[in-house]
């Protein structure tokens, strides 16, 4: 890597991989590298939990996990996850990073759109989701779904891993010149204004709960629904697992506690090609709320080198704690965190990489058939057939 810092593009993990960095008994798929990530794939062993845990000084995650498991179930040709149950399963892949590579992982944008909490753990380290510099060993992941029950098989990805070096985090102080350069965050067609910026360890976002026409201004899951077959696209009709959510009278929502949401951010985001970011949690100290389940941004992420795209909205996903929560139009409700990349990756997100999300103006994953597009069609229908000439939003 020389003396350059940041996070590794596609053609850095594709020689990753090529090293021994990242490994699997299995071939790993040119199409599970993305523009700044890997996609992490299932093992054929799940474990049901009594609880979550960290592993202590000394003990392997799996000492720990036998001490803990209630079942052992054989994923291999598919298996259900049931509701609020923790499980551990070993990924397929293992990692022998060199003493200066360090990794992060996070769901993927469809687990956590679908309420599927996973996060990884890894031997020896006391921490979620972090991959310790020079980390030899196996990865582990726990997966609790909680809005619906789901379907797993081996070799099925719900989580990537991003790998850096050095210092790649973009400071509160430079985030205003990377945005003067190419727009971070867009108000429709045009970049937000400087001075409306509102940055603190991140760039803040807020929710978009204009009300339009009595038009849906996002979703919120059904209790006791079906499972999910998480390897079936496109397959399930939404109406069957979401109920469509309206704004109150002066743009604002009444969140239910404990229920999920799915809304979308009121800016775009464009990540240009020479960073990636991360959506972070918003701070608890400003509310019950939690928001963001799923994290990694690509490069690319409603960006458009021709300049015809504005950037994209991000679709949040929000819970509250406790107490019913109030949330109005234009509420900061989570934050952008951005790093560099060594160097512009050579594919981006939205290229031939299987990006189901660019440009979306909804918010449920690609497992569910089209929904109306928000402000698209006539008044008052949302929970009706979809009309003729309405494109498919995920193919």
């Amino acid at each position: 890597m020389g003396e350059r810092s940041g996070v590794l593009p596609a053609q850095g993990l594709r020689d990753a991989v090529a090293a021994g960095w990242i490994q699997s008994a299995h071939t790993i798929p040119r199409a599970n590298i993305q523009p700044a990530s890997i996609d992490l794939r299932l093992g054929p062993t799940a474990y049901a939990l009594r609880c979550s845990f960290l592993p202590a000084p000394g003990v392997s995650v799996m000492e720990r996990a036998e001490d803990l498991a209630i079942e052992e179930i054989d994923i291999r040709d598919g298996a259900t996850l049931e509701r609020e149950r923790p499980y551990l399963i070993a990924l397929a892949e293992q990692l022998a990073l060199p003493e200066e590579i360090y990794g992060k992982a996070n769901p993927k944008s469809s687990t956590g759109r679908l309420d599927v909490f996973t996060r990884v753990i890894t031997d020896g380290h006391n921490r979620f989701d972090e991959i310790r510099s020079g980390y030899h060993g196996q990865l582990y992941l726990e997966v609790v779904p909680r809005s619906f029950a789901v379907k797993v098989k081996e070799l099925l990805s719900l989580n990537q891993l991003r790998i850096a070096t050095g210092p790649a985090r973009v400071s509160d102080a430079e985030l205003p010149d990377v945005h003067a350069r190419t727009p971070l965050l867009y108000d429709g067609e045009h970049p937000v204004a400087p001075e409306r910026l509102a940055i603190s360890d991140g760039l803040f976002l807020s929710v978009d709960l204009t009300a339009r026409r009595r038009k849906p201004v996002g979703y919120r899951a059904k209790r006791n629904s079906h499972r999910v077959d998480l390897s079936q696209i496109g397959h399930y009709d939404w109406r069957e697992f979401w109920e469509p959510v309206y704004a109150e009278r002066g743009d604002r929502l009444v969140l239910e506690p404990e229920v999920f949401y799915l809304l979308l951010s009121a800016e775009g985001v464009c990540v240009p090609p020479g960073y990636a970011a991360e959506m972070m949690a918003y701070d608890p100290t400003a509310g019950e709320l939690r928001t963001h389940y799923a994290g990694f941004f690509d490069p690319g992420f409603g960006y458009d080198r021709a300049g015809q795209r504005f950037g994209s909205q991000a679709a949040l996903e929000v819970r509250a704690r406790d107490v019913p929560f109030m949330v109005e139009h234009r509420q900061p409700i989570c934050k952008l965190a951005f790093e560099r990349m060594i160097e512009e990756p050579d594919t981006l997100y939205g290229d031939a990489a299987g990006s189901h999300y660019q440009g979306q103006e909804t918010m449920l994953s690609k497992h569910f058939t089209a929904q109306r597009a928000r402000g698209g069609g006539s008044g008052g229908d949302a929970g009706g057939i979809d009309p003729p000439g309405i494109v498919p939003l995920f193919e």
